[in-house]
């Protein structure tokens, strides 16, 4: 069995959407255990307020909240958070850098990673924030996999979206109003597919 832990913080919904449909993806691959989950929230409750976040995330308040030592249970994590100015969210990168401890153990190393993302516009930053994921993920010696082109959904013209190679994201529209589209949860189930696919290969 190939264990694959699908991590991710959200602020309004949007990546949890894509996180579970790159669980969704993750579970086609036969003997796979799926988990989903998310980091811990560290804005206080009267900013998410004024962000007008509250209710927003009472729709996925039911994932349970991860902890960084059952890192190295799984074969696999797949991280997701939308884009803050280029990178990932404060929450997640928070949640990693407590990792100090699997890094000086090498515990992660081997270990399949890959990140999902979500912006705004469709240039505000979606595919810096996976490129600049990556340092973190290398120093644990983790093996990185993106969306290889043979997902074609990325190369379709026919509608403004998420994706690339690096990994696949929604574009949420500058007040959130955009959910992500079937496309772009197709792109992300692809991926859960992809990287379980590679993480069975490399522990079975």
């Amino acid at each position: 069995m190939v264990k694959v832990l699908v991590l991710f913080y959200s602020t309004y919904g949007h990546i949890w959407q894509m996180a579970e449909a790159i669980a969704e993806g993750a579970r086609q691959v036969e003997g796979a255990e799926v988990v989903v989950k998310r980091v811990p929230e560290t804005l206080p409750v009267e900013v998410l307020e004024k962000m007008n976040a509250i209710d927003a995330q009472k729709a996925f308040a039911h994932i349970p909240i991860a902890t960084t030592a059952e890192l190295p249970s799984y074969d696999a994590i797949i991280f997701g958070s939308p884009t803050r100015f280029g990178t990932m969210t404060a929450q997640l990168k928070s949640f990693l850098d407590a990792t100090g401890g699997h890094w000086a153990s090498g515990a992660l190393v081997g270990k399949v990673g890959s990140f999902f993302t979500s912006s705004a516009t469709q240039h505000g930053g979606n595919e810096v924030t996976v490129l600049s994921s990556l340092p973190v993920l290398l120093h644990h010696g983790m093996v990185y996999v993106g969306l290889p082109y043979s997902c074609s959904t990325q190369m379709g013209l026919d509608e403004i979206k998420g994706g690339s190679p690096y990994g696949c994201a929604t574009i949420a529209g500058g007040k959130g109003e955009r959910l992500p589209s079937d496309q772009e949860k197709e792109m992300a189930r692809f991926q859960g597919k992809h990287v379980t696919t590679i993480a069975k290969k490399l522990f079975q």
